[in-house]
């Protein structure tokens, strides 16, 4: 027995005993990563098919699925019949290595966050920056197209936002990092609206003017959020310093817990509009599901789901 086959093997007793649970019959989906438990993904799913008819018929279950795990988990997935997973950290590279067939966008990216399996061919997709952009238009009515955009951090979140952007026609997608050559790596994403921006040092007067021209600004980095060992607010440095954000000015952050993060309400007291990382969550997962289902996804009863009180901006 192979060092990994004890994995395998927990990973499909487990998918095997859900599968069982839900019988046969039950078109079975669900997330993969780790930490798991506190996913809203399943109460996204289930509030969806609610809407659509297909509550009684499909199942949405959370997975804790650790770095390394993910071939696993997928070959598990073949085996018990799984239909389709949402794929989250730590997996979303290793996924896209792994599945048989990819769309363009998650080849761009080199990370998937969908997989749907047909007929036991896994195809990976990727609906992040699609989700992104989607989230933008309903909570602050923003189109990208001929806007500044700034975005910091040069993970694989920044990288499906950037290729999002300049996708959706965006006039300049600056990419700022603490190591140049990354930011230079995603801000290629972006083509000729690429720009990578050092931001190793304290902002001088290049980065100070490249904020005050955007029209919006994204954090894409861990700053800030839960369990990440403190936030800005507790003597962490911000993504970009709040006084040099205003009024006119769009800033997001892909962080939705807490909600909002220190940054996000220091932007809003600077009087920009604020977008929290929640409307991406959702907006990714509405996409996912038109893929599975071929229904149109109720984002308004999605979003209801997991934020009674939110309301549509546009």
């Amino acid at each position: 027995m192979t060092d990994g086959a004890p994995v395998a093997v927990r990973m499909a007793l487990t998918m095997a005993r859900v599968r069982q649970e839900v019988g046969p019959d039950t078109t079975l989906v669900g997330v993969i990563g780790s930490p798991i438990a506190h996913s809203l993904t399943p109460r996204l799913h289930r509030a969806a098919f609610d809407v659509l008819g297909l509550g009684d018929t499909w199942r949405s279950v959370a997975f804790d699925v650790a770095a390394g795990q993910a071939g696993e988990a997928l070959e598990a997935m073949r085996e018990v019949g799984i239909f389709g997973l949402s794929v989250t950290m730590p997996l979303k590279a290793d996924v896209a290595a792994l599945v048989d067939e990819r769309s363009d966008v998650a080849a761009k990216l080199e990370a998937v966050n969908s997989v749907v399996n047909r007929d036991g061919v896994l195809f990976g997709a990727n609906t992040d920056g699609e989700g992104f952009v989607a989230s933008l238009a309903r909570r602050a009515g923003f189109s990208a197209a001929g806007q500044r955009c700034l975005v910091v951090g040069a993970g694989g979140a920044a990288r499906a936002v950037v290729l999002a952007l300049a996708e959706a026609g965006a006039a300049e997608v600056a990419v700022g990092n603490r190591t140049a050559s990354r930011a230079g790596a995603v801000a290629a994403l972006a083509g000729v609206v690429g720009r990578a921006v050092d931001l190793s040092g304290a902002p001088g007067p290049e980065v100070e003017a490249l904020v005050a021209q955007a029209d919006l600004v994204v954090n894409a980095t861990p700053i800030g959020m839960v369990g990440t060992g403190g936030t800005a607010a507790e003597g962490e440095e911000w993504p970009i310093a709040p006084h040099l954000l205003h009024p006119g000015q769009v800033v997001a952050d892909l962080i939705y817990v807490p909600r909002p993060t220190p940054w996000l309400a220091a932007a809003a007291t600077a009087g920009a509009t604020t977008v929290d990382g929640l409307g991406m969550l959702v907006h990714q997962a509405a996409a996912q599901l038109a893929v599975w289902t071929g229904l149109d996804p109720p984002v308004e009863a999605m979003w209801r789901s997991v934020d009674p009180a939110d309301t549509a901006t546009s």
